[in-house]
């Protein structure tokens, strides 16, 4: 019998001060069996530094076609395509023809590292790509928030994100791979 996936429940605060965008969301997240906490945070994050009401979690890791997250257009086009981890350069380029803007959460430590040290230079190239990259203690800090059910706020200035509960505040500041 196949493992169903687990369903979290985030009730999320978001205060964006870099681009005046001030909402509260009310998100329900499926967690793939093969999907640890430290992935599923950092789709969360993505989801938070990127919100808007057209953005939307998709079949991630149980689908092939599709990103971790993406917004469309009221006519359909993909406005923004979001990866996390370390997905192959083709399916970036291929993303890249697709959506007007294509974003990469990096984060895996030194398999984060090594993934830019390989694709790094051929990734620059690309004009409506993004690529941030988490530290493994951000992400670790971030998995540790994980519960079923989550009240949360997210704050962000200049690039700095503060993310947590009422009792843990967890500081985040994603490094531009492409600065």
């Amino acid at each position: 019998m196949a493992l169903k996936a687990t369903v979290f429940k985030a009730q999320v605060q978001i205060s964006d001060m870099d681009r005046h965008y001030y909402e509260s969301h009310s998100l329900t997240i499926a967690r793939h069996p093969s999907e640890t906490d430290d992935r599923m945070m950092v789709r969360l994050f993505a989801f938070c530094l990127y919100a808007d009401p057209r953005l939307t979690f998709t079949k991630g890791v149980s689908a092939d076609d599709e990103p971790d997250l993406w917004q469309h257009s009221l006519s359909g086009e993909i406005e923004r395509w979001i990866e996390l981890g370390q997905p192959d350069e083709r399916r970036i380029r291929k993303a890249c023809g697709r959506a007007r803007e294509v974003v990469v959460i990096n984060y895996g430590g030194r398999a984060s590292d090594l993934w830019w040290e390989q694709n790094g230079e051929g990734l620059r190239r690309l004009r409506n790509l993004r690529v941030w990259a988490l530290t493994t203690a951000e992400v670790r800090a971030l998995a540790d928030l994980a519960e079923r059910s989550m009240e949360l706020q997210c704050t962000i200035d200049g690039g700095q994100v503060w993310f947590g509960t009422d009792q843990v505040t967890v500081d985040v500041t994603p490094i531009d791979r492409l600065a």
